[in-house]
């Protein structure tokens, strides 16, 4: 592993973030990452966060069209409330927050909690739960669903919503109708290691993958042997229409894991194009990279979320996050 030491790696990662993008403002002490221009006046502001290892979700997507602030945890594991009311408080301009959580047990409890200590100190807090993915009911970490690559899409839109001036509760009523459109399902070819541990968080035997995987290495559906960019694609695409049934285009991500190279994603998305053709899917917009991760897993994740006219005009508004860029 490229590290110094287990204790300092998400510090040292923050560090290296504040070097590399000084349009952000980064907090590494209270591990919270800001727009320099925070807060904005007369606009929402969005926050969201939770354990490191995800990147570049979730610091990567903060900047003008998308995040307020983020909050960092330690590798797989949620921030603090401390940590979010500290967020909110430094993106709060009268507007309101909006917190975007992904559906985790200690990510709910902590926003909660941080929601309330908010409140109390005269910010207005209004929350949205992302558990987008298909795949399982209930997890290692989860009560109902958990919540993956429905995130990018909820912090983009609901972004350029508050980027636009949207009052906090036509935001809100954005990102919830953006996460209700959504549907994700994720494939492990390899498992993930954490810093300390430094080994494999979980055993999957050589020639063998898990489909349905959570991003913490929580298991899926089954495991089976080795199957082509091609079989999975059929398995995961239908797996997701067979959950959302969209009647109209979607927004497709296509996404690794944080250990799968662009040669092969690419070529899994050509394949995920193929069953959304075959199934009379319309694609509006494609999104392919490393995005939501999970360390170093090898593997991918299929998100689809259907659009309308408002929700396409409000992706394809502009971002300018250090892991989103378009438009301007």
């Amino acid at each position: 592993m490229l590290i110094n030491v287990p204790e300092s790696v998400v510090a040292d990662a923050l560090r290296g973030m504040a070097a590399a993008h000084p349009e952000l403002t980064v907090d590494v002490g209270n591990r919270v990452v800001l727009r320099r221009d925070a807060p904005m006046a007369g606009k929402v502001g969005l926050v969201s966060g939770g354990g490191s290892g995800h990147e570049p979700l979730h610091a990567g997507f903060v900047g003008p069209g998308m995040l307020a602030a983020a909050c960092a945890g330690e590798v797989f594991t949620s921030p603090v409330p401390d940590q979010m009311v500290r967020a909110a408080a430094a993106v709060d301009s009268g507007a309101g927050v909006l917190f975007v959580v992904k559906n985790y047990t200690g990510d709910v409890l902590n926003f909660e909690m941080a929601a309330e200590l908010a409140e109390d100190e005269g910010v207005q807090v209004a929350k949205v739960l992302v558990d987008d993915d298909v795949a399982v009911t209930d997890s290692l970490y989860t009560a109902g669903r958990r919540g993956t690559g429905g995130t990018l899409f909820v912090e983009k839109i609901a972004g350029a919503a508050a980027e636009e001036g949207a009052p906090l509760e036509r935001v809100e009523a954005v990102a919830r109708r953006v996460n209700e459109r959504s549907r994700s399902f994720g494939v492990a070819l390899s498992a993930c290691s954490t810093p300390t541990k430094g080994s494999p968080t979980f055993e999957l035997p050589h020639g063998e993958l898990e489909l349905g995987i959570g991003i913490h290495g929580e298991p899926g559906r089954e495991r089976r042997a080795m199957m082509t960019s091609r079989e999975i694609a059929d398995f995961a695409v239908d797996a997701v229409l067979e959950d959302l049934r969209p009647s109209g285009p979607v927004l497709a991500l296509v996404n690794g894991m944080g250990a799968t190279p662009l040669l092969e994603l690419y070529g899994f998305n050509a394949e995920v194009q193929r069953v959304l053709a075959e199934r009379r899917i319309p694609v509006a917009r494609t999104l392919v990279g490393n995005y939501v991760t999970s360390l170093d897993m090898a593997g991918c994740s299929v998100t689809l979320c259907e659009v309308d006219e408002e929700l396409l005009r409000l992706w394809d508004a502009p971002v300018q996050t250090p892991a989103l860029r378009w438009g301007r």
